[in-house]
């Protein structure tokens, strides 16, 4: 008999868990055996940082990463400068928990700009690169799906996300990939081995067709569409050994009992991930 693929980079993404809070998501990867869990900034607010880093701490837990900073543009300079104060006050909250890894969803475009929408997003990330370099942490630029251009960034490719971080050229930046936003584009595995050297986060889930909802409607791996194993073994190829992030955003899953999730998911990663 074959033995399973082990657990030892699965993270649960604590969007996957929603209606737990930092407590009850890190108790339930503890009795799951789940090594890694990836924290939201509300979650840890309710919660309270040093709180949350102690119970992820106390349990043995590693923290893959916080989601999320980012949204960089607005109509104002005042308003840009705000949400840099904020991408600062993420990193220092990723520092005291104990991750290297800060997840940029970078924003949809104020008005009709999206062009400069995009350029607000370059230079809101260049602005906090001493910061984060002074805190140790790195800036993981997610590009999501274009579905979601209207509403939350203008960052719709891995080529755009690989684009600007070549442009910054700071070891402090670099791409989360998610395969719920990329799994569509033609050049998606060029661009996963463009991003070998600065790849900083693996995301999975599954896409379901037809979505029953844009945000709320990712699968659990194996009951959609995407071709998981060919995905992660590309990125596995291009050098990134870091933890691997289930993140599902579905109401269904969510009203499921949270243990129940767990073994589910721990299941479908050994099968098809």
């Amino acid at each position: 008999m074959q033995p399973l693929p082990d657990l030892s980079r699965l993270s649960l993404n604590q969007a996957t868990t929603q209606g737990w809070g930092v407590r009850e998501a890190v108790e339930g990867c503890a009795r799951a055996g789940i090594p890694w869990i990836g924290l939201w900034r509300d979650k840890i607010a309710a919660a309270g940082v040093a709180e949350s880093a102690r119970l992820a701490r106390d349990a043995g837990l590693k923290v893959s990463s916080l989601c999320r900073g980012g949204y960089f543009p607005a109509a104002t300079k005042a308003e840009r400068e705000a949400r840099i104060e904020d991408n600062r006050r993420a990193i220092d909250e990723a520092a005291e928990l104990g991750t290297d890894v800060l997840v940029l969803v970078c924003g949809p475009a104020p008005g009709r700009d999206i062009d400069g929408a995009r350029r607000m997003v370059e230079e809101g990330i260049a602005a906090i690169i001493p910061y984060a370099a002074e805190r140790g942490v790195r800036l993981g630029i997610e590009p999501l799906h274009p579905i979601f251009a209207g509403d939350r960034s203008v960052i719709v490719t891995l080529g755009q996300a690989n684009a600007i971080a070549e442009r910054l050229a700071s070891p402090q930046v670099g791409v989360v990939i998610d395969v719920y936003h990329v799994w569509w584009d033609p050049v998606v595995y060029q661009e996963i081995a463009r991003a070998a050297p600065y790849t900083l986060g693996f995301h999975v889930n599954d896409w379901l067709a037809p979505p029953p909802h844009p945000l709320l409607g990712r699968g659990m791996m194996g009951d959609g569409t995407i071709e998981l194993r060919r995905l992660r073994a590309a990125v596995d190829a291009a050098g990134y050994r870091g933890p691997i992030e289930v993140e599902i955003f579905n109401q269904a899953i969510w009203d499921a009992p949270g243990d129940e999730t767990l073994a589910l998911m721990k299941e479908r990663y050994r099968e098809y991930v």
